[in-house]
């Protein structure tokens, strides 16, 4: 199949390129910047010099999927960043591909589309977006979201898959972070840890992409992930070994630092910082909360199975 990969420069999206272009398909990817399209050509894909907002249909010419894996996923940001990003960039996409006859089209969202700062205990793609949302990364990706699935119809098939955590080799955010945060001696656990969390490897996040080439209903969204469940502590844990970082055992209390998080983005917010504060609302109440998922739907629509346990995955990332 000819194929069309967003983000494909970063982890997620490189991971993807890797998979398609080891399946035989024909890969093209965005490439904003010559580094960019150096990136996408190591990956295997074919770059084309254009940007998330200004996909033209003649880019996309003869393609059979697009995969849309690009998104502003920082902790911090303003509304517009955040808006013109995930939302404008993927209607503007969605209508590119739509003018230029593209089949399908398969979104990567996430189950924090969902988030808006309390427990998700073992949610299906039967629960509804909140009423209010708290997060600027989550509102705006529930917004493209649904405009994702609004858009599938008579030859046009849209469909979001929503992996939990995304971890694995070249994770650019998660084990960066947290290693950094112990270097700088910031590491706290809120809550011990205690709070249970699903997790997806890359390569099951790559397996539901290359079923969703071909399967799954128009309109629906797939959580993905893992099979295990584990707390944040035994999983971060596990993950900071295997690159030989140990966590320190300090803990604070979620409840406590919820209401902090949000005077510190606040103030940061009042003087106009663009850098990102010492602590976010959003990671605070991300690593306060339990989120997990089921991948019932997914198994039964796409035939998805993961193909790497949390064991494996992090024996090979330990080497």
């Amino acid at each position: 199949m000819r194929v069309f990969v967003t983000g494909a420069s970063g982890f997620v999206g490189g991971h993807i390129v890797e998979r398609l272009v080891a399946g035989g398909h024909q890969v093209r990817a965005m490439a904003r910047s010559e580094r960019s399209a150096v990136a996408v050509a190591a990956f295997g894909a074919a770059p084309v010099r254009c940007s998330l907002g200004a996909v033209e249909p003649a880019h996309l010419d003869g393609v059979d999927v697009v995969i849309h894996a690009a998104a502003f996923v920082e902790e911090y940001g303003t509304r517009e960043q955040f808006w013109t990003a995930n939302v404008d960039g993927t209607q503007q996409l969605l209508d590119a591909a739509r003018a230029a006859g593209v089949p399908r089209f398969i979104h990567i969202g996430t189950e924090a589309a969902l988030f808006s700062g309390g427990d998700l205990v073992d949610v299906d793609e039967a629960h509804p977006y909140p009423e209010r949302q708290r997060f600027l990364y989550s509102e705006s990706k529930a917004e493209a979201e649904r405009r994702v699935l609004a858009a599938s119809g008579a030859g046009f098939t849209t469909l979001s898959l929503r992996p939990r955590f995304v971890w694995g080799p070249r994770d650019t955010s998660v084990l960066p972070a947290v290693t950094r945060m112990v270097e700088d001696g910031g590491w706290a656990w809120l809550d011990r840890g205690e709070h249970r969390t699903s997790t997806c490897h890359v390569t099951n996040l790559t397996a539901a992409v290359a079923l969703a080439l071909t399967g799954g209903l128009g309109g629906q969204a797939y959580f993905v992930a893992d099979d295990e469940q584990q707390s944040l502590r035994e999983f971060l844990t596990s993950l900071a070994a295997t690159k030989g970082v140990v966590l320190p055992d300090r803990s604070v209390p979620g409840w406590l630092m919820r209401p902090v998080s949000q005077v510190v983005e606040g103030a940061w917010r009042l003087l106009g910082l663009k850098k990102t504060p010492p602590m976010t609302r959003f990671a605070i109440h991300m690593m306060s909360a339990t989120v997990t998922v089921k991948t019932g739907k997914a198994r039964a629509e796409l035939g998805y199975r993961p193909e790497v346990s949390v064991t494996q995955g992090l024996a090979a990332m330990r080497g």
